[in-house]
């Protein structure tokens, strides 16, 4: 994949790459997490698919899931845009009050920017939050007999984006789920609050099975997903019914949901609120060839990294 081949030459470049690996860095130094997102028009949203106030919130929201992967406590954000000389005073005042709404949903403040010519639009967010638990997250960390639990449901992103492409109709749900996705800061640090050790975590911005390959492949454990546990909507499964689409491959493979998936033992899924996270798998033994196993039923799907690679989501 080009995204990773680019990774290792950037690392090779740098005296010090120990801060690259996970999509928030810690610095230890000055107790903070810090990271940086950017949506590119035509390549992360259109003009007909979404509007410039939903585009400011998804751009603060996909940030601050970040934050919430790591367990930190969002502060601030600063916002870069790169914008065609035509773009008019109307887009930039709609997508900055979509900025400050999200902002103010999640106690975040904006902290200045950059503004830039382009022949596209371009939104670029670095945020900034606190520690505020002893203990850090990092998709290196499953261990054996870890629970694998996530917030929310997956696929609805994915179907709102097919149905906004193709001018289908979408329930308002799958709509939503796509240009205004949640950040689940709350779940953030109510793991914080209730780990017990370091914690394996992502959000789910590729997808699903993604985000649990990627942990498995860099924790070096494989794992195993019941696929019938994997919260859906129902919303999602009527439209993948009228539209002839499998929900259970948008489920896996479709990005966007921004939902926690954390690897956890037994005593800090108990201290967590009932029907915050649903397990829907285990991390199973050491590997050098980590995969994910997919039980649907009496069938199995093995996730190696060939099928990883053929399947996720490619940047380029």
């Amino acid at each position: 994949m080009k995204e990773l081949n680019f990774l290792e030459i950037i690392k090779r470049q740098l005296d010090d790459c120990s801060y690259i690996g996970d999509d928030c860095a810690y610095l230890s130094d000055l107790g903070i997490f810090i990271t940086q997102d950017t949506l590119v028009q035509e390549v992360h949203f259109s003009s007909y698919s979404s509007n410039a106030y939903f585009l400011g919130r998804k751009a603060a929201a996909v940030n601050l899931s970040d934050l919430a992967a790591a367990m930190a406590e969002p502060a601030y954000i600063t916002v870069s845009l790169s914008l065609p000389k035509l773009t008019k005073d109307e887009f930039v005042s709609e997508l900055y009050r979509g900025i400050n709404d999200a902002c103010a949903e999640y106690g975040v403040k904006t902290a200045g920017g950059d503004i830039t010519g382009s022949d596209k639009i371009v939104i670029s967010v670095c945020a900034i939050g606190k520690k505020v638990s002893k203990y850090l997250s990092s998709r290196s960390f499953a261990k054996k007999g870890d629970y694998i639990a996530v917030t929310g449901n997956f696929g609805a992103s994915a179907a709102g984006f097919h149905a906004l492409s193709n001018f289908l109709y979408a329930e308002d749900a799958l709509i939503n789920a796509h240009l205004n996705p949640k950040a689940r800061i709350k779940e953030g640090l109510m793991l914080a609050d209730a780990a017990e050790n370091n914690t394996a975590l992502m959000d789910a911005s590729d997808g699903l099975i993604d985000a649990v390959y990627k942990i498995a492949h860099n924790s070096r454990h494989s794992v195993s997903i019941d696929l019938n546990k994997i919260p859906v909507l129902p919303e999602l499964k009527a439209y993948c019914e009228r539209n002839n689409l499998d929900y259970k491959h948008l489920a896996k493979w479709g990005g966007e949901d921004y939902e926690l998936i954390a690897c956890i033992d037994e005593e800090t899924l108990k201290k967590l609120e009932p029907d915050t996270f649903t397990v829907i798998g285990r991390v199973l033994n050491k590997d050098t060839n980590p995969s994910v196993s997919i039980i649907d039923g009496k069938n199995e799907e093995l996730i190696n990294a060939e099928v990883f690679e053929n399947n996720s989501f490619n940047h380029f």
